[in-house]
C-alpha cells in the first residue's frame, strides 16, 4: 500500500537515529516500528479485555452526624481532639 505520511519532527529525529544505528531504509524502519507498536497495542488491549471489571462495594456509614458539605466539621469529627 502506498500512502503519504506526515511525521512529527521529534519522531523523525528518533527514526533517523535508529536508521543510522540499524543501517535500514526509511520504509523498512517505519514498517518495523509500526509492527512493534501494533503488536504492543494488541497485547495491551487483550490484557485489559481479560480483566474483571473493578467494582467498589458500598458501605453504609449510618446516620450522618454532620453535613457532608461542611469540610471543617468532617475533619474535626475524623481527627477528634488532635484537630487544629
Amino acid at each position: 500500500m502506498r500512502t503519504t505520511l506526515t511525521i512529527d519532527e521529534d519522531v523523525a529525529v528518533v527514526i533517523a537515529r535508529r536508521r543510522k544505528q540499524r543501517e535500514t531504509g526509511l520504509k523498512e524502519e517505519i514498517n518495523h516500528l509500526l509492527r512493534v507498536g501494533l503488536a504492543h497495542a494488541d497485547a495491551r488491549e487483550a490484557e485489559h479485555a481479560e480483566r474483571e471489571p473493578f467494582r467498589t462495594r458500598t458501605l453504609s456509614t449510618g446516620r450522618m452526624l454532620f453535613p457532608v458539605d461542611d469540610v471543617e466539621a468532617a475533619i474535626q469529627h475524623a481527627e477528634g481532639p488532635w484537630h487544629k
